[in-house]
């Protein structure tokens, strides 16, 4: 059976962190925190889901405002599905929802780096971040 792409089907908690721990990506999220990704679920608000049958095989979770830019902030793709392509199609059907001129921006997971430039993003010299609750100088 082929996979499956869906734009607006909803996972559950369970779902979610069963990928993450079944991709790279629970190394650096908090799957055990399950009000933390309830509230990751809840205020994504574009969920692009690749499935196998009824099993949940990848995710591109963002938050964007649809036109100008969008966060991707999680791409999962379960180990045994991985070098498919499914990554790039959930990244193409992130794409398909957003307006012509907004950009995907994300911070790639360490074992990602290669990844990313391979399928056409660039890297960016002035990207920043502060941890949470660090005060400002």
């Amino acid at each position: 059976m082929p996979i499956q792409y869906e734009h607006s089907r909803a996972i559950s908690r369970d779902e979610f962190t069963g990928l993450l721990r079944r991709s790279t990506l629970a190394e650096r999220r908090p799957v055990d925190d399950a009000p933390c990704i309830e509230a990751m679920l809840m205020h994504a608000n574009l969920l692009c889901t690749a499935w196998d049958g009824e099993t949940l095989v990848g995710v591109a979770r963002s938050v964007t405002d649809f036109v100008y830019c969008c966060y991707l902030s999680d791409l999962a793709v379960d180990l045994a599905y991985q070098k498919q392509g499914i990554g790039r199609e959930l990244i193409r059907l992130t794409q398909s929802q957003l307006g012509e001129r907004a950009k995907i921006i994300l911070l790639s997971a360490p074992k990602a780096t290669e990844y990313y430039p391979r399928i056409g993003f660039k890297p960016h010299d002035s990207a920043w971040i502060i941890p949470a609750r660090e005060t400002l100088e």
